[in-house]
C-alpha cells in the first residue's frame, strides 16, 4: 500500500509570523517534523507542501521533498489536497492513504504515525481518523490554541473547539482530550473534503475537522501514548526547546 505523508507549512501564521523556519535548538521547527516523519517505514514518501520559497529551498537543501501550493488556501486539508495531485503527478503513482501532519509539531514520534494509520488499515469504513492527546492541566484546557475533542462511546468526534469542552471546568483524572494534528485521510475522501465548500463551525473555530462533521461524515479518534506539544506561540517553541533537551 502506497502511503504518503504530507507536511503543510507556512510563513504567514498570524500569531508567530515565520513559525515553520524558527529554530529549536538548533534546527528549523519544519526540518524538525520532516526528519521525524521521516524516520517511519510504512510511509512511501514524505513531502512539505508550503507556498513559501524560503522552506522549499530549504528542504530541498536538506535532501527531502516539497513541493509549491497556492497561497490562497486557509486550511491545511485543502493544501494537502493541491500538494497530492502534484506529488502523484510527479512521481507517476497514486496513494492509498494520505497522512497530514502539521508543520508545526516538532515533537512527533515515528510511531504516531503507525498509531494513526493501523486502524484505518484494519476498517476500511474509516474515511479520516485524529490522533488524540490528554489535556494536562486548566492553563490548557482554557487555552484557544489548544482544540478541544468530545467523542462518543466509539470514539467518533462529537464536536471541536477551541473553547472549552465540555464545560467551563477542569479537573484532573476527568480524561479531557485534545486534538493531535496527525491526520490520515483516505485519498477519495481528501478529494471529497476539499470539493466541499467551506462550513460556518469550520470558519468560527477555525478548525479543518468540523467541515467534515457538519457534513454528516465521521471523524474517528485514537488516543497517542506520546506526549507532544504543537508550536503556536513564541513561548511554545521555548517550551518544546525545555522539552526537547531533557530526552
Amino acid at each position: 500500500m502506497n502511503i504518503v505523508c504530507i507536511i503543510p507549512a507556512r510563513m504567514e501564521s498570524t500569531r508567530f509570523p515565520g513559525k515553520p523556519m524558527h529554530k529549536i535548538n538548533g534546527l528549523p521547527m519544519i526540518e524538525r517534523v520532516y526528519r521525524n516523519v521521516k524516520k517511519n517505514p510504512i510511509l512511501s514518501d514524505v513531502v512539505v507542501a508550503t507556498c513559501n520559497k524560503e522552506i522549499f529551498n530549504h528542504i530541498n537543501l536538506i535532501g527531502g521533498e516539497a513541493v509549491m501550493t497556492s497561497k490562497k488556501h486557509k486550511r491545511a486539508s485543502d493544501r494537502s489536497y493541491e500538494a497530492l495531485k502534484k506529488i502523484e503527478k510527479k512521481n507517476k503513482k497514486k496513494y492509498e492513504i494520505v497522512v497530514m501532519v502539521q508543520g508545526d509539531e516538532p515533537m512527533v514520534h515515528p510511531d504516531m504515525i503507525n498509531e494513526a494509520v493501523k486502524p484505518m488499515l484494519k476498517d476500511r469504513k474509516i474515511k479520516v481518523l485524529n490522533l488524540m492527546g490528554n489535556i494536562k492541566n486548566k492553563k490548557e484546557f482554557l487555552d484557544p490554541n489548544c482544540i478541544k475533542v468530545v467523542c462518543d462511546k466509539k470514539l467518533n468526534a462529537m464536536y471541536f473547539s477551541r473553547s472549552a469542552l465540555p464545560f467551563l471546568k477542569f479537573k484532573k483524572g476527568q480524561n479531557i482530550k485534545k486534538q493531535v494534528c496527525i491526520i490520515p485521510f483516505r485519498r477519495d475522501f481528501l478529494i471529497t473534503y476539499n470539493s466541499l465548500k467551506p462550513t460556518i463551525l469550520e470558519k468560527i473555530e477555525s478548525i479543518d475537522m468540523l467541515r467534515v462533521l457538519e457534513n454528516g461524515f465521521e471523524v474517528k479518534m485514537a488516543k497517542t501514548k506520546h506526549f507532544t506539544q504543537a508550536v503556536d506561540t513564541k513561548s511554545d517553541a521555548l517550551k518544546v526547546a525545555k522539552l526537547i533537551r531533557r530526552k
